[in-house]
Parts: structure tokens; sequence; C-alpha cells
């Protein structure tokens, strides 16, 4: 599938394929990071039980890479968001002819 450019239908939309790559990039390296955050929320609470003082001091430097993953997994969203963004106006700007159409409420 690497390198592979396909199309797809998406709630009557069509969808490039390099957009679709892009989602399917960004939504595989979120569960990357979602599952690298499990491991270490394991390892927390095992050292946090553990009473051991080296494991209680491993645990802020486990902490700290916890926080910067869920900040990656919060930039990675907040890209696919605006991409998503683009991706649509570019289809709207399309669809008119590349006319603004203002719609009266």
């Amino acid at each position: 599938m690497e390198g592979e450019v396909f199309s797809g239908i998406v709630n009557g939309s069509q969808v490039d394929g390099r957009v679709l790559q892009t989602f399917q990039r960004s939504f595989l390296q979120v569960q990357h990071i979602l599952d690298q955050n499990r491991l270490l929320i394991n390892e927390i609470n095992h050292n946090q039980k553990s009473n051991i003082p080296d494991n209680l001091c491993r645990n802020v430097g486990l902490i700290r890479e916890l926080n910067n993953n869920i900040r990656r997994v919060v930039d990675l969203y907040a890209d696919l968001s605006n991409s998503l963004a683009r991706t649509k106006s570019k289809s709207i700007e399309g669809e008119s002819g590349g006319q603004n159409r203002i719609r009266s409420v």
C-alpha cells in the first residue's frame, strides 16, 4: 500500500488518494504513540505500587515522556483537522467553480 495512490468516496464526496494516505499515516502514528503510552502508564503504575525510591524517581521521567507523547497526539490531530479543513475548502471551491458563494440564512 506504501506509495499507492487511490481514491475513495466518503459521505458522497470523492476523496483524493493522497489525502487518504495522509490520514492513514497520521492515524497509524497516533496509534503507535497511544500504544507507547499504555506501556508507560503500566510501568508508572508498577513503579508507584513498588514504593521503591528509585522507581518513584524514575516515574518523573516517565511522566514527562507521557506528557510529551500526549502533546504529539494533540499536534497530530490538529494537523489532521487542518488538513481536512483545507481539503474540504478546496473541494467546495472546485464545486463552485472557484467562486465564493454567500449563503443567506
